[in-house]
């Protein structure tokens, strides 16, 4: 897998129009969820569909930025389709390799599910149709991935490689990915969560997202492709954040170390 062609570093002139434009797309891209007038909460169906009105809107805009605040000389490299990770070439690799590479990070889930019999309910049918016609599956493993992932990955990360190093870049990105779940706080404390508990979950909730952004912005940066990033976004969301206390359940306490040692080579692995 050979990466797009990367935006150079070297024009200093460029940092700060690049961080406020990756600014300005984390607040308007937040701020497009909350345009409606609505009493639901953000799993209601009329409450989902609006917000795929806005993310769909958004998948327009947000390339925006990135088109006029490269460096021409840039796009006598690239193109703008490869800039935001849109080519063939590479396409299957870029696409399978970084999903294994995220099921190895996610090893001690995946035997615990293995454990528990859980892995049987993937091979039924019923499963995923049931599934396909749920708007909360769609928004979790599809809209939500590709939504975030062009936004703060393929539009932000070419802006900030022209003044950032790959591995500062890197770092930078997923900050603004991060900050922006901090609007889950309002709808937590809608629903009757108090102020403390709900800005605790949201803190934990942007620390866990920005390691998360991290990696998928090295995903990006590494392959190129857009469909690296997407891939592994959308399986995190069907795993979600790994559960130890399910190992507890275990009596055997060999079985137990062992659980706890998966756990420990998925994250040492990767």
């Amino acid at each position: 897998m050979e990466a797009a062609a990367q935006p150079s570093y070297e024009q200093p002139h460029n940092c700060a129009s690049a961080i406020l434009s990756c600014l300005a797309l984390s607040v308007v891209y937040v701020a497009s969820l909350y345009v409606w007038s609505t009493p639901h909460n953000r799993e209601h169906p009329s409450t989902i569909k609006k917000r795929f009105f806005s993310v769909f809107i958004m998948t327009f805009l947000s390339p925006a930025p990135l088109y006029f605040g490269l460096n021409e000389k840039v796009f006598q490299k690239a193109s703008m389709w490869e800039l935001l990770g849109l080519r063939w070439s590479g396409f299957i690799q870029a696409a399978v390799i970084p999903l294994l590479l995220t099921m190895i990070l996610f090893l001690g889930p995946l035997s615990l599910q293995g454990f528990n019999g859980l892995w049987r309910l993937y091979t039924e049918p019923m499963y995923w149709l049931g599934s396909v016609r749920t708007l909360i599956w769609w928004r979790n493993q599809v809209v939500a991935p590709l939504s975030e992932e062009w936004t703060f990955r393929a539009c932000m990360l070419p802006l900030l490689l022209q003044c950032f190093t790959p591995a500062t870049a890197i770092f930078v990105c997923p900050l603004f990915f991060g900050v922006a779940h901090f609007h889950h706080v309002v709808g937590r404390v809608k629903m009757g969560m108090g102020i403390k508990h709900a800005l605790f979950i949201s803190c934990f909730q942007s620390a866990y997202t920005t390691l998360f952004g991290a990696y998928a912005a090295f995903l990006f940066a590494k392959t190129g492709h857009f469909v690296a990033p997407f891939a592994a976004h959308s399986f995190c969301n069907h795993m979600g954040f790994p559960d130890l206390s399910e190992i507890a359940a275990y009596k055997d306490p060999l079985k137990r170390a062992g659980l706890l040692c998966l756990f420990v080579i998925g994250l040492v692995a990767c």
